[in-house]
């Protein structure tokens, strides 16, 4: 018998993980690529761990392509 809720409760499933596998790789950008030199990479970090989605969203959108442009990629 077809559940409409079992298929909703299946797509939460799939944007869980694709979100869990986005926060641990904007994290490990963030700690192994963010420059030592003053306070951003901790400033950087601590927001991606307390507020996981929203913290990696920002840092993606905001952050990430600042450091890339300052390296000239």
């Amino acid at each position: 018998m077809f559940n409409p809720l079992l298929l909703f409760a299946r797509g939460l499933d799939g944007i869980a993980v694709f979100a869990t596998i986005f926060w641990i790789w904007v994290l490990v950008d963030c700690i192994t690529k963010e420059s030592a030199e003053g306070n951003d990479k901790i400033a950087w970090t601590l927001v991606i761990l307390f507020a996981p989605l929203l913290g990696a969203v920002l840092y993606y959108f905001v952050r990430r392509p600042e450091r890339i442009k300052a390296i000239g990629h």
